[in-house]
């Protein structure tokens, strides 16, 4: 059973992370292919995401299981003050960026979802590949990966190791795509069935 890590931050996007995680969590579930476990981690021990909803991560950086997937989602911006948060506070994180480098060794695929590809920018990971992200960070991600081929067309694109998707509800286009390459197509159609996602047929 492979284990999947899903990494949180303060004023994470909601859907960025809720929608691979339930994709991930209900397929195999019916027979149908295999499970995987699921979880969640962060730095610290409670997060708040996007409109305030609070989040027990299931691990922190300093109890994380390795994982064989873990995925980067994104969420954030800059306050009136110019403040950076979310994905624009944690691309600068060094706690954050040293256990993406620590973790991308083991893993056996990289993913990302809207401007959680920023961080992977900064972690020094994209360069020289396809990238995409939110429609509305195409250009910061392109500043930050200078020799990336960065698409703000595509919903998702797969370097082999690394996936990125746009944004938001891009991620769970991603998270059934990444289904269909580990288990075949048939396991992702059903885990879609299941949650009555037409998109992906």
């Amino acid at each position: 059973m492979k284990k999947i890590a899903i990494v949180l931050f303060d004023q994470v996007e909601v859907l960025d992370f809720a929608g691979p995680f339930e994709v991930f969590s209900i397929t195999g579930k019916r027979q149908v292919g295999v499970p995987y476990e699921v979880f969640t981690v962060a730095e610290h021990a409670q997060i708040s995401a996007r409109n305030k909803l609070m989040i027990a991560p299931t691990y922190t950086f300093d109890n994380c299981p390795v994982a064989d997937i873990f995925l980067i989602p994104g969420g954030g911006g800059y306050d009136a003050d110019g403040k950076p948060f979310g994905s624009r506070k944690e691309m600068d994180n060094p706690v954050m960026l040293s256990w993406i480098k620590k973790n991308f060794d083991k893993a056996e695929l990289v993913l990302s979802v809207c401007t959680g590809a920023l961080i992977l920018a900064k972690a020094g990971m994209l360069e020289n590949l396809e990238a995409t992200t939110h429609f509305m960070a195409v250009e910061a991600l392109q500043k930050m990966a200078p020799t990336a081929k960065v698409s703000g067309e595509k919903r998702w694109v797969d370097n082999g190791k690394i996936i990125l998707s746009a944004g938001v509800s891009a991620g769970i286009d991603m998270s059934f795509y990444v289904v269909s390459k580990l288990q075949g197509k048939e396991v992702a159609l059903e885990a879609a069935r299941y949650m009555q996602y037409d998109y992906w047929k």
